[in-house]
């Protein structure tokens, strides 16, 4: 079993930026691939940035590539997503989620976070 918890939403002004963290119960943390997914408001959950185990291969929406930056410190059990010159249609709610395939699935994923809101006003 997995437990992972969000922190580091907020709001924000559009063009500003974030960091979300997201830790990590398990002691097997560098086995498991991580995914950064969001569910916009009166939207379905959508694939956001994607990391492998080791942190070698890495994914992205189209809507967020060149913005958005996943990152993981294996040592710290956790998985960072850096978000700059943010939207307002990146206002959403974050989730991070831990599963045995870097896939920007939602089903490829065994475990989920809580969620973290982030809001971007303009």
């Amino acid at each position: 079993q997995v437990q992972l918890v969000e922190s580091g939403g907020g709001l924000v002004q559009a063009g500003g930026s974030l960091r979300l963290s997201c830790v990590a119960s398990a002691r097997t943390f560098r086995r498991y691939a991580m995914g950064w997914f969001r569910r916009p408001p009166g939207k379905e959950r959508e694939f956001v940035a994607a990391i492998s185990s080791s942190g070698s291969t890495t994914y992205y929406a189209d809507s967020v590539k060149g913005r958005f930056t996943i990152s993981r410190d294996n040592a710290k059990n956790t998985v960072y997503l850096q978000m700059n010159s943010l939207k307002p249609e990146d206002t959403a709610v974050y989730y991070c989620a831990a599963g045995v395939l870097t896939a920007t699935q939602t089903t490829s994923y065994d475990y989920w976070g809580q969620g973290t809101q982030v809001t971007v006003s303009s």
